[in-house]
């Protein structure tokens, strides 16, 4: 298949596309570079033999889309592009409706245009907001959000269902996943986000690397065993073969689906600053901050539907996290 990537050189995008270029599929990167790297599809190539065509392009601009679809007879979107810090979603709510709303409303006109009916969204556990309790499952109602961030995934989960609707032989696939972490086993591809990182493991990997003087973990008074958050950490390589399974799955179907991609464990972040400690032999700095806006205390997905439905279930172990995010961290940078 012709796979358009938008989002393709970031983070998850680009462990995506390296699994599809393995699975034989042809992935076209969409990607404006404002929170990636231009090396990124070099990196892909080393890894894979194979270059992905890459755009730099923002996915709003309709006309470049336009120009990519007449290009390429695209088969299917996998749509990761978006803003995603939770907490800078709070202080800049506007900026992020915009950007990710109007970047879905784009794909879905031009996919009109060209006729591709197989769409795979980036979606977010946030969309069960602060009432459901965890595990979190697939039909619990997810119709509300904690963050400007999370909105954006519940709105964008709603204007794909009623597409679908009005659109009865398209597919929408809604992958709502947890805290990917770790990186390639190649050390050439991970988490290297411009400017100081939002993220809890790519800051992990700076302070390791002594480019950042300590690690603030927001808010130690959370009701857990440790009073930080807890949530469910997977590999991105997990995540990524999880897109490879939702495409396959789409690609004889029709209608929305939503499917929780996570390991099913609770894991807080000082368990996690303490496994990367004890998997690359550190004693990382650290400091009890206040809570940061938008986190919840506590939240992990109930996975047995995308085991059941796509044949995929986590593998990697923490450790495998740990060990592979300081691996790329390491080297990133030189």
């Amino acid at each position: 298949m012709n796979v358009l990537v938008t989002g393709g050189a970031g983070y998850i995008g680009s462990h995506t596309v390296v699994e599809l270029i393995n699975a034989g599929h042809n992935a076209i990167i969409v990607d404006d570079l404002s929170n990636a790297k231009a090396d990124v599809v070099d990196r892909i190539q080393t890894i894979t033999g194979t270059r992905p065509v890459f755009y730099e392009l923002d996915c709003k601009n309709i006309d470049g889309l336009r120009s990519v679809f007449s290009a390429h007879k695209i088969d299917a979107i996998i749509h990761f592009a978006a803003f995603k810090a939770v907490g800078e979603s709070v202080k800049k709510p506007l900026q992020y409706y915009r950007n990710n709303l109007d970047s879905t409303f784009a794909l879905l006109e031009v996919m009109e245009e060209f006729g591709c009916k197989k769409f795979i969204f980036s979606s977010s556990a946030t969309v069960y907001g602060p009432n459901n309790p965890h595990p979190y499952k697939e039909e619990m109602p997810a119709i509300q959000s904690s963050s400007p961030y999370g909105w954006t995934k519940v709105m964008i989960e709603r204007i794909l269902t009623d597409y679908v609707t009005a659109h009865p032989d398209f597919c929408a696939v809604l992958l709502r996943y947890f805290n990917p972490i770790g990186a390639h086993e190649s050390g050439l591809l991970g988490d290297d986000p411009n400017g100081i990182p939002n993220n809890l493991m790519p800051y992990i990997g700076r302070v390791a690397a002594g480019q950042l003087e300590k690690l603030t973990i927001f808010g130690g008074d959370y009701p857990t065993p440790d009073g930080t958050c807890q949530r469910d950490y997977l590999h991105v390589v997990d995540l990524a073969v999880g897109h490879l399974k939702a495409l396959e799955f789409a690609k004889d179907r029709e209608g929305a689906e939503a499917i929780n991609l996570g390991t099913g464990n609770g894991i807080s972040v000082l368990e996690l600053v303490n496994a990367f400690n004890k998997a690359n032999d550190m004693d990382l700095p650290y400091v009890i901050g206040p809570r940061r806006d938008g986190d919840l205390p506590a939240f992990w997905a109930d996975a047995e539907k995308a085991k059941n439905l796509l044949g995929w279930e986590a593998t990697h172990t923490v450790e495998d996290m740990c060990r592979s995010a300081w691996q790329f961290a390491k080297n990133a940078g030189k």
